[in-house]
């Protein structure tokens, strides 16, 4: 069963699905937390269907669990501006999404889990480290280090992977990328502005870009005190699969990891040399099966366990 819903967040309204096994009541629950860019409750954006959280929902409801998925602010249904919105808004939206799951009448407000996907990883653990009422956090191509730390080893291995044009040009007039992008960083740094154009033709929501770049995920997982479970795949080029290892030196709560053989950051599965150019090929694939079954028997070994 789903219902179609709207709580309020600094003043505005987000949308959301709240969705309920077909029977059971003082039921454990999962808050999806999507993403960055403009994507809405199931991971959508216009030019990449991802369907992750409604499959996800799906796949959880099916096993006895409730789940609240939302639109980001200023997308789908959900009011405000996307491009005036930074990284702690966005914690916000999250944090107001657990609120309205934690006083609905079917929920147990003692069994109520996080599930971030990229983004929402860094935002599931900033939750947690700020000691939120919550029975633990599963982490989806998440990561340890600062989100420019983050953004500068995806650029690199996203470079990696290029083809044809792009990457002739690269090597043709030996363009120091790194370099390129620290100057950009650099830029977006020092701005002041919500958003502005690269170039007058893109749009960059300079104030997500300033916070997040900006935010150590480190100091987090070191005050987190509910259990941990993450989940990243071997081809992600987007965030470093070797995170998962570093934090066991971090987490000191109940952590358990998983990177996954052949598996993208769409967490799809990818057979080859990683590269963003599969990816609209790879979305019409399911998720790798083995990621919803991880999920749950951790899910499960949890409850157990209280």
């Amino acid at each position: 069963m789903e219902r179609e819903i709207n709580f309020p967040s600094k003043g505005f309204q987000i949308a959301g699905t709240f969705s309920l096994p077909d029977s059971g009541s003082n039921l454990p629950a999962v808050l999806l937390i999507p993403g960055s860019g403009q994507i809405d409750r199931n991971e959508n954006h216009k030019k990449l269907r991802l369907n992750l959280f409604n499959e996800l929902s799906d796949y959880l409801t099916g096993k006895g669990f409730a789940v609240l998925r939302y639109d980001k602010r200023g997308i789908g249904s959900s009011s405000g501006d996307y491009w005036e919105t930074g990284f702690y808004d966005n914690i916000s939206d999250a944090l107001s999404a657990l609120d309205f799951l934690r006083n609905q009448n079917e929920i147990d407000a003692n069994r109520i889990f996080l599930l971030g996907h990229s983004e929402g990883a860094f935002i599931s653990t900033n939750i947690a480290g700020q000691g939120a009422d919550i029975s633990g956090i599963m982490l989806l191509a998440g990561g340890a280090h600062s989100g420019e730390e983050t953004l500068k080893w995806q650029a690199l291995k996203v470079v990696e992977g290029m083809k044809g044009l792009n990457k002739w040009l690269i090597n043709i007039f030996h363009l120091d990328v790194a370099k390129s992008q620290q100057k950009q960083l650099d830029k977006i740094k020092n701005s002041t502005k919500d958003y502005y154009r690269i170039q007058m033709i893109s749009k960059l929501n300079a104030k997500w870009m300033r916070e997040f770049l900006m935010y150590d995920p480190s100091e987090d997982f070191s005050r987190i005190n509910v259990p941990v479970l993450a989940i990243t795949g071997e081809k992600d080029i987007q965030v470093n699969p070797q995170d998962l290892v570093l934090l066991k030196e971090i987490v000191k709560s109940d952590y358990e990891y998983h990177i996954l053989s052949d598996v993208s950051h769409l967490l799809r599965p990818e057979q080859g040399e990683p590269s963003l150019s599969h990816y609209k090929k790879m979305v019409q694939q399911p998720i790798d099966e083995r990621i919803p079954e991880i999920i749950v028997n951790w899910l499960k070994k949890q409850m157990n366990s209280k």
